[in-house]
């Protein structure tokens, strides 16, 4: 068996089944899960219409790179979202779903013969970055975010011996689970960074539509464009239909940047098997084609937010996020040190029959401390009457709660 795979952690919802193993849920309660970021709102009628009208696809290969009418799609897409032109030909390549070309950008990108090959995330994160550079024979650095700094990542706190060492970085903006925006100054940072000492940023955007403020989120394409890196040196940002459209069980997405980059990751996938089927294809191509059914999700999920959070904040120190689908709140504590967020989510579930995962199970100890300790992150991916009664049942238990 390859030895690299010892060294990686149980997923953090192994590790809550885990430990809510002998909990037995109060059945007065049905239950509610905020646990899992699995969005819950309605496909698109005109997605399930394109996978029934081309289910002849099924009697054909697929490409690897996608069919020219998909790469035109995301580029279609990319200029009217960020006003970016790319070329359909070099600069996107369709991927299943941001997670696994999160995770194989690493199998093509880090060389594990260089000494102290570094692959640098932010920290609470994505387990995906982790698992993926443990993989490709790579050491993690972990960069913790500031509470007060609106969770930003404390890129300065990473000395410059890691940095001459860092063959890639992933960043997340909107960030999971804390929901902030990278702004353009600490994109400006992370380039000339990566200019100093040539590593690669994966820019991983999935959460990029859903945001609550007048403004989208910056992407990292266009903080390139807006700074003069019109050929995206270094840059490929990941994005998905599977919070955009409400279709995770589609598994499809597309990365988009360096030309050069692209084309050795297109090698890889070749040989990986990679490609998207023709349904799934033309399901994509309906999907990234229309905005119509993208503010109506987005209006959904800002009336569901406006409900909640204020519930919450009444009792939790928690605030609406920048964009994203979840909420990244601090329970209770006694003294200066962050509160139990295991022991607040067991005795949740016990009491209220409701989930939400400990924060700590979404970071590693850094710096002496672990960044999501004494928080917990909500998900609230269900209809608004669902996530408005579990926001009771927590305001309810927090009341009583003694830390």
């Amino acid at each position: 068996m390859n030895p690299l795979l010892g060294k990686l952690h149980p997923y953090p919802f192994e590790r809550l089944r885990a430990l809510t193993a002998g909990i037995v849920p109060n059945a007065a309660y049905k239950p509610i899960s905020l646990g899992i970021g699995e969005p819950r709102h309605a496909t698109p009628a005109l997605v399930e219409n394109a996978i029934t009208a081309n289910l002849n696809g099924l009697s054909v290969y697929p490409p690897t790179a996608g069919e020219p009418r998909l790469r035109e799609a995301f580029t279609g897409w990319l200029q009217r979202r960020y006003g970016l032109a790319l070329d359909p030909a070099t600069q996107v390549l369709p991927v299943g779903g941001s997670r696994e070309a999160l995770f194989s950008i690493a199998q093509t990108v880090i060389d594990p013969t260089r000494p102290g090959a570094t692959v640098v995330c932010p920290n609470p994160f994505y387990q995906i970055y982790e698992g993926a550079a443990l993989l490709a024979g790579a050491d993690v650095a972990y960069v913790n975010s500031d509470p007060g700094r609106n969770f930003a990542s404390d890129w300065a706190s990473v000395d410059d011996a890691t940095w001459a060492r860092t063959q890639l970085l992933y960043t997340c903006s909107p960030g999971n689970p804390t929901g902030a925006v990278m702004p353009l100054s600490e994109w400006e940072a992370l380039f000339a960074l990566s200019d100093k000492h040539g590593f690669v940023i994966a820019s991983d955007e999935c959460y990029s539509e859903i945001y609550f403020r007048d403004e989208p989120p910056l992407g990292g394409l266009e903080a390139a464009a807006k700074l003069g890196r019109s050929d995206f040196r270094n840059l490929i940002a990941f994005t998905s239909l599977s919070k955009r459209s409400n279709v995770p069980g589609l598994r499809s997405g597309f990365v988009a940047g360096d030309a050069a980059i692209l084309k050795a990751f297109l090698l890889y996938r070749t040989y990986h098997g990679s490609a998207l089927g023709p349904v799934v294809q033309a399901a994509s191509v309906a999907a990234w084609g229309d905005e119509a059914h993208v503010v109506a999700n987005r209006a959904l999920y800002r009336t569901k937010f406006a409900e909640v959070t204020p519930v919450l904040a009444a009792v939790l120190d928690v605030a609406l996020p920048d964009a994203g689908f979840y909420l990244w709140a601090a329970v209770p504590s006694s003294d200066d040190k962050p509160g139990d967020d295991v022991r607040f989510a067991q005795q949740l579930l016990a009491q209220y029959n409701v989930a939400v995962l400990p924060g700590s199970l979404l970071a590693r100890e850094a710096q002496g401390i672990n960044p999501g300790a004494g928080r917990i992150r909500m998900a609230l991916v269900a209809g608004t009457a669902e996530c408005l009664e579990a926001a009771h049942r927590i305001a309810e238990f927090t009341r009583s709660y003694i830390p």
